[in-house]
């Protein structure tokens, strides 16, 4: 004893703290479910802690032998309604059943109960304790036989869930009012409802080794590229952490960069976007618990697109799309800009805006890259301000806090007012873009270029505008280039970049994602003739046979 004592100490000291977990995961990997029923419910209890959310329902049944039966399932993972109606009532109401079943045996009562009563969608055996233990955390209810090695794992997953709303961030006019909620099932589902085909494939696996999280990858089989396909089965399979919390755990894990400030995997809320990018032969992985998904492989290009660009004509979506693209080099180059031009090319101004401006600036205190910076620094804290805060304190806060505290910067003769123009200007421009995690990106990559601009002016900002795009177009994601289809060049992927061309000419799928059909079936190059040129045709028939 005291020598198997020393031995867990040395090993406590050596830093082997997760001893005690990784033994208890090596002994439930160890051995099989016991035939005594006693036994089964002591581990059980055990293992969960004697946790009170444990629900353990004893009773008997057959003839002529009454046999010790027991229900296992977790309060708020299962389905009361489906316990009580389609097993426990289903149970307890054969047990007088003599004429169709009179078993003497454990083994007989259990098959008898696994094809003939259970009214449930699945009933799966189960033999090995931690699989036990794996579908009760599932939300699965456990039905135990004494005398029987073996358990039957009923599907009455339940529990209260968020319902399907309209999506937050991500809203639309135009299109789909649902967006995905935190179960898996019911994420998987409403894409069912948009793909009926059976070439849409799911496949799951569980990761994290205490968190035990449901991972499914969603694709397209025909349209999906097979390397791609297995390069991300083969990433997401070297994942060994604790927990999977989110979705951004699984993207910094399989991502190529993940030092890059782009963002390389596109999460939405929206179904109608994950229909659309399954169709182009992308991935989806889904995760349970995160209403939003990862799609891979993401270009540059797919951040500056939304789902209401195709529900529009498409001039007016190609006229938003442009928009956003002014919007972005805004937002990334606004402030930087305005302080190379007042600390380094006042040339460059117009004489009669160069003296309002310098008029303006007779009092201020400070440089303007440091007016700049505390403007923008503020503004930052205003915007966490109203994301953190309840909803109707946070936008009072961001609303009024930027309008006081504005105004009386100016006043006071801290900020000039042109540059409270150009932050609320450049913040205004950043709210076009449609995806958060881009946003972020260029909010980190506007301080910069501000710092470039106030280094070396003009010449800062062209260095730094090089050097980003540079690494932009080193960066892959899963071996597709990000800035495809603009480097490298292909034309053909052109119309749905910045502008989206009518739907009858998008006849291809992008060349470098899906490698394998990129025809779409049912549109074609060319637009066939409209009704009017098909009456006009006619009528040039009819004369031309009156003449002859």
């Amino acid at each position: 004893m005291n020598n198997s004592w020393n031995r867990l100490v040395k090993k406590l000291k050596k830093g082997k703290q997760t001893l005690m977990y990784e033994d208890l995961g090596d002994k439930t990997n160890s051995y099989d479910i016991s035939n005594h029923l006693d036994e089964n419910l002591k581990n059980i209890r055990e293992a969960f802690g004697n946790s009170s959310d444990l629900g353990v329902r004893e009773f008997k049944m057959g003839k002529p032998s009454l046999h010790n039966v027991a229900i296992i399932f977790i309060n708020g993972l299962a389905d009361k309604e489906i316990i009580g109606g389609n097993i426990i009532e289903r149970l307890m109401g054969n047990v007088d059943d003599s004429e169709k079943v009179d078993p003497y045996s454990p083994s007989q009562l259990f098959t008898y109960i696994k094809e003939n009563i259970l009214t449930v969608g699945t009933a799966e055996v189960v033999t090995e304790f931690n699989k036990l233990l794996g579908t009760l955390l599932s939300g699965e209810t456990i039905l135990l036989i004494d005398g029987q090695n073996q358990a039957i794992a009923c599907s009455a997953q339940g529990g209260e869930l968020r319902s399907v709303t309209e999506p937050t961030t991500e809203p639309a006019v135009r299109g789909p009012k649902e967006s995905f909620v935190e179960s898996l099932v019911t994420n998987t589902a409403m894409v069912r409802r948009k793909i009926k085909s059976p070439n849409l494939w799911v496949e799951t696996k569980t990761l994290g080794k205490i968190t035990q999280t449901d991972v499914a990858i969603m694709y397209v089989k025909g349209l999906v590229n097979d390397k791609l396909l297995t390069e991300v089965k083969e990433r997401l399979g070297k994942i060994e952490v604790d927990e999977i919390i989110g979705s951004n755990t699984i993207e910094e894990w399989i991502s190529d960069d993940i030092w890059t400030p782009w963002p390389t995997m596109l999460a939405t809320e929206r179904p109608d976007v994950v229909t659309g990018e399954l169709l182009e032969g992308r991935v989806v992985i889904f995760i349970e618990g995160t209403p939003n998904p990862l799609i891979l492989p993401a270009t540059w290009m797919q951040f500056l697109q939304t789902s209401e660009d195709y529900y529009l004509r498409w001039s007016i979506a190609s006229f938003l799309r442009l928009l956003r693209l002014v919007s972005f080099i805004i937002t990334l180059l606004g402030p930087s800009l305005f302080i190379a031009f007042l600390s380094f090319h006042p040339e460059l101004i117009p004489t009669s805006l160069l003296v309002s401006l310098a008029a303006q600036r007779q009092a201020i205190p400070f440089p303007v890259f440091i007016e700049a910076l505390l403007m923008e620094l503020t503004f930052e804290v205003l915007r966490e301000a109203g994301v953190r805060m309840p909803r109707p304190i946070g936008q009072a806060v961001s609303i009024v806090g930027a309008l006081v505290l504005g105004q009386a910067a100016v006043e006071a003769g801290i900020i000039s007012s042109a540059m409270v123009i150009v932050v609320a200007g450049t913040a205004i421009a950043s709210f076009t873009i449609p995806h958060i995690a881009m946003t972020d990106a260029v909010r980190l990559l506007r301080f910069v270029m501000m710092l470039l601009a106030a280094s070396f002016g003009l010449y800062g900002i062209g260095l730094g505008v090089i050097v980003l795009v540079a690494h932009t177009c080193s960066v892959r994601t899963f071996g597709i280039p990000y800035l495809a289809p603009f480097a490298p060049l292909i034309i053909s992927d052109w119309k749905d970049t910045f502008i989206r061309v009518p739907k009858p000419y998008l006849s291809t799928r992008p060349r470098l994602i899906s490698q394998k059909k990129t025809k779409r079936v049912g549109n074609s190059q060319t637009r066939g003739p409209s009704p009017r040129e098909n009456q006009t045709q006619d009528n040039v028939s009819k004369r031309d046979s009156n003449e002859t």
